[in-house]
C-alpha cells in the first residue's frame, strides 16, 4: 500500500491536469460561441449533448463510472453553454423587446384599479397602501375576474394575492398569471390580523356557523378547534362580514379584519386569532403594459422542465453563475403533461442588470415554456 503523501502528491497532479484541459475546452467554447453567433445557431443542442454522454459512457462495464463520467460532463457541458450565453449576452435583445423601464408607475387620479371582493377585503387594503385613497376602484367577484379587468382594459391595475406568511401560496394565483398577458409591476404587504366578527350582542355558545375565505378559516384553525362550528368558505373574508350583517342572524359570525367589521355595523367578539402573530400576505400589482421600474428589485419567473435527473438543478446554476439570490421557488405538475413541471421562481434583481439578462438568457434557451411574469 502506498503512502497516503504520495497518493495525495499524485491527486493534485491530476487535478492540475484537469484545471488545465478544463480551461483549453473552455477556449474550445469561446470559439464554438463566436461560430454560433455568426451563424445565428442555438447555444443548446440537446441532441448533440444526449450523443456525447452515449459515446463517453459506451465502454464502461462499471455502472458507477459511468455513473460519475456522465454527472462529471453533464456539469461540464453545463458550464461550458454559461460560458458562451456570456459572450453572446450582450446581443440578446429580448428584455428590450418585450418590456418597457420607467421610472415609475404611471398613477393619477383617473387611475382605476381592480380587486377582488368587497370593500374591507385585504385587497382593498393593499390597494390603498400601494396606490392611495385617490384612485378610482372598484371590486369584482373572483380573481379571475382581477385579471380579466386589467386585460380587457377596465381597469389600469389589478390586486390580487398571492403569498401568506402562515398558509403558503394562494391556491391558483400562479397559474392565472401564467394563462394571461398581464405583467406584475409592484408588490405590496399587508398584515392581516384576523378577527371574530358577528351580530352586536353575539355570544359565541350560541354560533352554527362561521364564513371567511379558505386561507383565513385555514389561519385561524387553531382557534377555530375549540368549536364545533360550520365552516363554510366565501369569495372573500369581507364577504363573509357583509352576509353575516346582511343575515342578522347572531348563530353567524365571520373572520375578517377589523376593518370590514367596523364597515358594516359589526361587533369584534375576538381579536386577532390567527395562528401566527405576524400573520402577512403578500399581493402582487398588475399591468396590461409590460413594463418595470429601474428601481425595482425582484423578477418573477416561470418555465416548465421534464421529469429528469439534473435539469432544475441546471438551470438554477445560471443564477448561482451569476451571484443572484433566489427567493422563491414553487412547483406544480402540468396538466395533461405526464412527469412535466411547471416552476414559478422569484430572484432579487433587476432586468436591466447584465448578470440578470445574463442568466434569462440561459433559462430562456434551455426551458420550455418561459415567461417573464415582472420586475417589481
Amino acid at each position: 500500500m502506498r503512502d497516503l503523501s504520495k497518493i495525495r502528491k499524485e491527486i493534485d497532479r491530476i487535478d492540475q491536469s484537469l484545471v488545465r484541459l478544463l480551461g483549453e475546452r473552455m477556449n474550445c467554447s469561446s470559439e464554438v460561441a463566436e461560430y454560433k453567433r455568426g451563424t445565428h445557431k442555438p447555444i443548446y443542442d440537446k441532441k448533440r449533448e444526449d450523443e456525447k454522454l452515449l459515446t463517453l459512457t459506451a465502454d464502461q462495464k462499471n455502472p458507477f463510472m459511468a455513473r460519475a463520467i456522465e454527472e462529471v460532463f453533464l456539469q461540464i457541458m453545463s458550464i461550458s453553454r454559461r460560458y458562451q450565453y456570456s459572450i453572446l449576452s450582450n446581443e440578446d435583445d429580448y428584455i428590450e423587446k418585450h418590456f418597457k423601464e420607467v421610472d415609475k408607475l404611471l398613477v393619477t387620479n383617473e387611475t382605476r384599479v381592480a380587486y377582488q371582493g368587497v370593500p374591507g377585503a385585504y385587497q382593498e387594503q393593499a390597494m390603498v397602501q400601494f396606490f392611495g385613497e385617490e384612485v378610482q376602484n372598484f371590486h369584482v367577484q373572483t380573481f379571475e375576474d382581477v385579471i380579466k379587468a386589467v386585460d380587457e382594459g377596465k381597469a389600469d391595475y389589478g390586486v390580487l394575492p398571492i403569498e401568506n406568511s402562515s398558509a403558503g401560496t394562494v391556491s391558483g394565483i400562479y397559474d392565472m398569471l401564467l394563462n394571461s398577458e398581464v405583467c406584475v409591476v409592484g408588490e405590496e404587504i399587508v398584515e392581516c390580523n384576523h378577527a371574530l366578527v358577528g351580530i352586536p350582542g353575539t355570544q359565541l355558545e350560541q354560533v352554527e356557523k362561521v364564513y371567511s375565505h379558505p386561507q383565513g378559516l385555514m389561519q385561524c384553525n387553531n382557534f377555530l378547534r375549540e368549536w364545533k362550528w360550520e365552516q363554510i368558505d366565501q369569495l372573500n373574508t369581507a364577504i363573509g362580514a357583509k352576509k353575516v350583517a346582511t343575515d342578522n342572524d347572531k348563530t353567524k359570525v365571520a373572520i375578517s379584519s377589523e376593518r370590514a367589521a367596523k364597515l358594516y355595523g359589526l361587533e369584534i367578539l375576538r381579536h386577532k386569532i390567527n395562528n401566527e402573530g405576524n400573520n402577512c400576505t403578500r399581493f402582487v400589482i398588475m399591468s396590461k403594459e409590460k413594463q418595470y421600474k429601474k428601481d425595482a428589485e425582484k423578477i418573477s419567473i416561470s418555465f416548465s422542465l421534464p421529469h429528469e435527473t439534473g435539469t432544475l438543478y441546471n438551470i438554477l446554476a445560471h443564477f448561482m453563475f451569476n451571484d443572484i439570490s433566489m427567493c422563491n421557488i414553487e412547483s406544480r405538475p402540468l396538466p395533461n403533461r405526464q412527469w412535466e413541471y411547471g416552476f414559478y421562481i422569484d430572484v432579487i434583481g433587476n432586468l436591466n442588470e447584465p448578470s440578470v439578462k445574463n442568466a434569462l438568457i440561459g433559462i430562456r434557451e434551455e426551458v420550455n415554456d418561459f415567461k417573464i411574469l415582472g420586475n417589481f
